[in-house]
């Protein structure tokens, strides 16, 4: 138990709650009272945090991102490119990471995603070349240091192009080595329950750059071990001709002959899955991250998340990569997916709540943290709230709709577990110009080298 107040975040201008109109209590890391219009706290010596200038949001959850890609942005070798000849230009580039330069892309993406009202984020890292076995590790170390709450995963790749995979032999390891070490960064890194700060999937990169055996011994080895697996799948028509060429099959049948079309699972993309796939996802409770810009900068199409909900597969959203989505805010991309799925659906199937509930209480689904995602009484004290005082807000009407229509895109104050990781617009400790500097000129090199 802290010493510390119980906070009350107090009359905000608007908060995506029912029964909250006058702020929530929070103490400990969690939410302890929600204040009714006309109403005062029960909870006796509170701290007050005058939230009058502010829209209050659960904490926006990223389902899927690639960190290491923050030193690739807009990379012209890679641009105007569908995946699979984009991965191969890119792969050449990623495979002089090393230590140091992963620490400055990961502090890049996660402080980016903080600033942008996101608390907890997932990162699917999958490259390995020699000298970077310590990649998960690293991560960790970055999320304690700026105070975010991390789903992690232990990526790995194992089919090369000498094995007629896409990824080159210097970035990918055999499978004896992949098992030891998720085994490893779970044993070492995962924390169990509801305040849990950091945690640790498995997750195969694809079934184009992975083996039938590794996808098997990782479902294995997750349920052993009682952590959640990831991996993209049904992304690009080019994946479900691969599939039915390698394996005789369809993207989802293949996973689920691996083992994984369980509520275990949680898949980023879901582009191309027929009406009977997505029954079939929704029986067995597997989820999906929407990633609405990095589908559309690919081309690669568009999730059908309103027939995906329909068979009652869960929603969530992903920032995913950013060297696909060449950026890493969570709020931009509620927006985003507002947008392309209104498109799609038309006015009366998709609202700007559908978009904020997919990168909350979908999202948490998606991680299996159903504390997470909801302002609510016992849920953990995750908040993310933003001033509507820009020139793109002057004018607005409903609050709540204002962030989504008119682009919210970055947070004032950012609250993790109770504690203000974010304050004003900034991180605490964190020099941004620096880092600014340090991670370009890693990336110049990296990219030159």
């Amino acid at each position: 138990m802290s010493d510390a107040k119980p906070i009350w975040i107090r009359d905000p201008l608007a908060i995506l709650a029912d029964g909250a109109e006058r702020g929530v209590v929070v103490r400990d890391g969690r939410i302890v009272e929600l204040v009714p219009a006309g109403g005062a706290p029960a909870t006796a010596d509170v701290a007050v945090f005058d939230a009058g200038d502010h829209v209050v949001l659960p904490g926006l959850i990223n389902t899927h991102h690639h960190f290491y890609q923050t030193l690739t942005r807009a990379l012209p070798a890679a641009m105007d490119r569908e995946l699979f000849p984009w991965l191969q230009a890119l792969y050449p580039v990623w495979a002089k990471l090393t230590p140091d330069v992963l620490e400055l892309a990961v502090t890049v993406a996660m402080a980016e995603l903080l600033l942008s009202g996101c608390t907890t984020t997932t990162d699917h890292h999958y490259v390995f070349p020699s000298g970077l076995e310590d990649a998960v590790d690293i991560e960790v170390a970055v999320a304690r240091r700026l105070g975010v709450r991390v789903l992690l995963t232990r990526g790995s790749m194992n089919l090369s192009q000498r094995d007629g995979g896409l990824p080159p032999d210097s970035v990918v390891q055999d499978e004896d080595t992949i098992l030891a070490d998720s085994a490893r960064v779970v044993a070492r890194h995962h924390q169990r329950g509801a305040d849990a700060m950091v945690q640790i999937a498995l997750a195969p990169c694809s079934p184009f750059s992975v083996s039938t055996s590794l996808m098997r011994a990782t479902a294995d080895l997750a349920d052993k071990l009682d952590v959640r697996l990831h991996t993209h799948l049904a992304e690009t028509e080019d994946e479900n001709r691969f599939c039915q060429e390698m394996y005789g099959c369809r993207p989802l049948d293949y996973l689920e002959q691996c083992g994984w079309l369980n509520a275990r699972t949680w898949l980023a993309h879901g582009i191309f899955f027929n009406a009977d796939e997505m029954k079939r996802l929704g029986r067995a409770k597997t989820t999906i991250s929407h990633c609405a810009c990095s589908n559309q900068l690919l081309a690669s199409g568009c999730c059908p998340v309103c027939e995906m909900e329909e068979a009652g597969v869960g929603i969530g959203i992903g920032v995913d990569g950013s060297a696909s989505n060449d950026g890493s805010n969570l709020m931009q991309e509620v927006r985003a997916a507002f947008l392309l799925q209104r498109a799609r659906y038309g006015v009366t199937k998709v609202s700007h709540k559908d978009a904020l509930r997919w990168a909350t209480k979908g999202s948490a689904a998606c991680v299996g943290r159903p504390e997470l995602g909801e302002i609510a009484v016992g849920k953990a004290a995750d908040l993310a709230l933003f001033r509507l005082d820009e020139l793109r807000f002057s004018g607005h009407g409903d609050p709540l709709a204002a962030l989504v229509l008119c682009g919210a895109h970055r947070a004032d104050r950012v609250m993790v577990a109770g504690k203000w990781a974010v304050i004003d617009g900034a991180i605490p400790g964190l020099d941004v110009a620096d880092l600014i500097h340090r991670h370009s000129s890693a990336a110049r090199a990296m990219q030159a080298g």
